[in-house]
């Protein structure tokens, strides 16, 4: 009667690494399509108000599970849990949602997924800010070359497209600061809450202010769209929404927060593939070398953060 052999610590270790690493990987993926989806929407004719109202419908039940699910046998939320819930939810997940469509409705894919990329930089520059927290030389050099790589890319951009690439430059960079602050804000719900659950009632909090903000700037008949619309919002909130949360908390269970960051540097690459080949964006020497810079200095940043231990 044969046996069945132990796997090796080594190599069960090793399994999880890679699956961690893969879950990473697709996960930055999966988000990175958003910015796709939504400027495929927009060429339909559709608003931004509309069009996140309806990520958000679809995205709604997913996230109230998700809480449901993460908060299986746990203590109920108390009041001032409830509060922070609230506030977390409409600065990192309305706010930031919010500006980031209204701003694809200006600039490229590519620029909106640089933009996005420095938000490691606002949440250390913000613990500087609020906490007075150390930033050490080297943190300060991958900042640079970071944001010079945002400055290339959207000096082309302003170039070509004038005072609307500068505005919803500026949109996405305040989507950034308002996803920063949650980040900032957010740790000691983190460890009280759970990060799943967590995610999940403040991304409900978001969902429901989107359909609130619809209710109140739109007609009730701005809610008839094409069907085109309505299955591309369906796949932004499973695909680019829902599904990359569960995909790179459950890699940062198996690899950590440090490597999984890491390997999400995959998304800006991905984007911009996308973008050229579904969006027909051009790929030119200057987003070439801009996005080279910014992941050059995101690398060079985030390492001196770990070895800080900031």
């Amino acid at each position: 009667m044969s046996s069945v052999q132990p796997i090796p610590p080594e190599q069960a270790a090793s399994k999880g690494i890679a699956t961690g690493l893969l879950l990473a990987f697709l996960g930055s993926i999966a988000f990175s399509g958003k910015s796709i989806i939504v400027k495929l929407a927009y060429r339909h004719g559709v608003d931004a108000v509309t069009l996140i109202m309806y990520r958000m419908l679809f995205a709604l039940p997913i996230f109230v599970v998700m809480a449901w699910w993460a908060g299986r046998g746990r203590p109920p939320l108390t009041r001032s849990d409830w509060l922070g819930v609230f506030g977390l939810g409409v600065t990192g997940y309305y706010l930031a949602s919010a500006l980031d469509f209204a701003g694809l409705a200006y600039i490229s894919a590519s620029l909106e997924r640089l933009i996005l990329y420095l938000n490691p930089t606002l949440v250390v520059g913000l613990g500087w800010l609020l906490y007075g927290r150390t930033i050490r030389w080297g943190q300060v050099a991958g900042m640079l070359l970071s944001y010079c790589g945002v400055v290339l890319v959207f000096g082309r951009e302003l170039g070509s497209q004038g005072n609307d690439a500068a505005w919803g430059a500026l949109l996405v960079f305040l989507s950034t600061v308002a996803y920063a602050v949650y980040l900032v804000y957010s740790g000691e719900l983190v460890r009280r809450l759970g990060a799943l659950r967590l995610v999940g009632l403040a991304t409900s909090v978001a969902c429901l202010c989107c359909l609130a903000q619809f209710a109140v700037l739109r007609p009730l008949g701005a809610a008839q769209v094409v069907p085109e619309v309505i299955w591309l919002s369906i796949l932004n909130a499973t695909l680019c929404t829902a599904t990359p949360v569960v995909l790179v908390m459950m890699a940062i269970e198996r690899i950590g927060a440090g490597m999984a960051a890491q390997t999400g540097m995959v998304g800006p690459l991905s984007t911009i593939a996308m973008g050229v080949w579904i969006l027909d964006e051009p790929f030119t020497l200057w987003v070439a070398a801009g996005t080279a810079l910014v992941l050059a200095g995101i690398f060079l940043f985030t390492r001196m953060v770990r070895r800080s231990g900031a």
